[in-house]
Parts: C-alpha cells; structure tokens; sequence
C-alpha cells in the first residue's frame, strides 16, 4: 500500500509517499481500505513536531478517515469485510490503508458519502465537546466564534444553533464570513477590517458574548476576553495563528469569567462513553438536517503536503479531504 511519511519534524514538503506492506490487524483491530481522510490544523504541527504530543519517527500523518473495512481481528465482533466506517486514531489516515481499534470505530450512516463521513469526527467532535460540554452553551446565550470559517469554527456554528444559541461569526474574509452565513451565523465580524471589541459591543448591546470559542489564539485572544459576558466561558481550542496569548488574569476576575481548556483527542481517550454518546447526538442531527459539513476540496494522496500547507496558510473554508 501507498502512504505518506513523516521521516523528520519539519514543513509538511518533506513529506514522502513510501510503499508499505499492507497492514495486519491484530485482537481488536480493524484495518480499513481508506476512501478519504480529513484534514486537520493538528496535522500541520504534528508533523512539524510542534503538537502537544509526539509519535515516534518515522510515521504516517493524518488522524481522521471513512472508508470500508478490509480486514478484522480476532475478537472483533462489531464490523465485517465491506462495511463502511469512520475511524479516529492518533495516526496513519493518510494512507491507502488504516488500522484503529474497534472501539474507535462507528458505521456510516445510510446516504452519507464517505468524504462527509471523514469530515465529522475531530472537527464536530472538538466543537460539541467545546460548545455542550466544557462551554455548557444554553439556548437564548450568544457565542462567540473566532476563526469561524475552518472546520471547527463552521461545526461550532451549526452546533451553537442546534442548541438554540445566537451566533456571532468573525472571520479575515468576506468569502469566509459568507461561508458561516451559508451554516447558519447571526452576525458577521471582518475582523481584518473592523475592530472586534467595537464590533462585539454593538452586536451584543454592550452585554458581550456568554462563549466565546477560540481556536485561533494569536491577538484575537485578548480583545475577545475584554468583550466577555458576566460569568461567559471562553473556550481554549487551540492555536492556528501560531501565538500561545499571554491573558491578564484580571479579566476574568473583573467578569467573573472563565477561561475554559478543549483537548477532544483526550477526552476520547479517558471518557469514551460520554465520547460515544456525544457522537450519537452528532448523528442523530446530521440525520435532521442541522448539521452539514462543507468539504471544499479534495486532494489526491500525492498531493498531501499542498493540502497541508494550505491549512497551514490559512486558505482553507471548512473541511478538505485526502482521496487515497
């Protein structure tokens, strides 16, 4: 089988595609012809080795893919030789084949095609653990959404909805913004063009957001957690403008705020029943209708390292997908 390599920490064009031999599945394990893989900011700076974790060197980058079982284990019972699954495991998507534990597995729902079905996982599994879990989002609050325009951000809109909330949607493009508008957003913030505290004040009567989800970091951080409501939540997602902010912890003080941590990659790890059911509440609002995942391009698996470094520039609107 074909699959990328990461033999060395550094940008993603020096990666390689390498022959391997085809993956064995060993008690519990599934391997999977892979049919699209998803990806993710985390994809970018694992393979720069600047991720919170690190796998050993050498090995294959990408964590979330669809695709149709190949091979099973001893003792796995759930899944068969030519069923369709979605898979979320630490590394490996990128590839023609994948291997991951039947635990990490879930069917594809009936009429979803497979490049949706690799876009769900880490993108609307961070954004609802964010949003419903460690942000406990209530209908009739506001959220704030930075970054609105990738995958998360555009999972977090549709989730903010789904859960009854008003959704204030800041973006660096008019193309972006149009993009959250099209997923649900109630206001739009140009935050390249306007200033954001101005702009979250008059949205907001001067009452501020109650959420604000952050996966952007960089020097949006600050001006967003001066704007927060009494007793908001601003939710920490990660870093794709590269700068971990330096917060004033009076501001949380004087608002009686919180700032709140997501690692979802850990949270499946050491709660993988309260995972389990959060992904069930995905699918069952994937099935009405209030969920619709935007893959904007696809990539052929030769061409990873560009989708990579598109990510990395921040040129991507929602999701884009590897097609192995």
């Amino acid at each position: 089988m074909k699959a990328v390599r990461c033999k060395d920490w550094g940008p993603p064009d020096a990666l390689v595609i390498e022959d391997l031999p085809d993956l064995v599945p060993g008690p519990g394990e599934v391997v999977v012809e892979v049919k699209a893989a998803g990806v993710n900011f985390p994809d970018v700076l694992t393979v720069q080795g600047k991720y919170q974790w690190r796998p050993d060197l050498p090995f294959t980058p990408g964590n979330e893919f669809a695709g149709v079982v190949r091979a099973v284990g001893p003792e796995v019972t759930r899944f068969a030789p030519g069923q369709g699954v979605i898979g979320f495991t630490r590394t490996g998507a990128f590839a023609e084949q994948a291997l991951a534990p039947e635990a990490s597995l879930l069917a594809v729902p009936d009429g979803m095609d497979f490049d949706t079905a690799a876009a769900i996982t880490l993108t609307y599994g961070t954004s609802y653990h964010a949003v419903a879990d460690r942000g406990a989002l209530r209908a009739g609050e506001t959220m704030l959404v930075l970054g609105a325009a990738g995958g998360v951000g555009l999972a977090a809109i549709e989730i903010g909805k789904a859960l009854g909330a008003r959704v204030i949607a800041a973006a660096s493009s008019d193309a972006k913004l149009a993009a959250c508008r099209e997923h649900g957003a109630d206001v739009l913030i140009n935050y390249e063009r306007e200033d954001l505290r101005e702009a979250l004040r008059a949205a907001t009567g001067g009452n501020g957001p109650d959420v604000i989800y952050d996966p952007v970091g960089g020097r949006y951080s600050e001006p967003a957690l001066r704007s927060i409501a009494w007793r908001g939540r601003h939710l920490v997602v990660g870093f794709a403008a590269g700068e971990i902010p330096r917060l004033p912890w009076n501001l949380m003080l004087l608002k009686g705020a919180s700032v709140v941590g997501v690692f979802w990659g850990d949270f499946t790890r050491k709660e993988p029943q309260a995972h389990q059911a959060a992904m069930r509440r995905l699918m069952e609002w994937m099935a009405e209708g209030k969920l619709r995942p935007l893959v904007s391009r696809r990539y052929r698996l030769e061409e990873t390292a560009q989708a990579l470094t598109d990510m990395a520039n921040r040129q991507v609107i929602g999701k884009v997908v590897i097609q192995p």
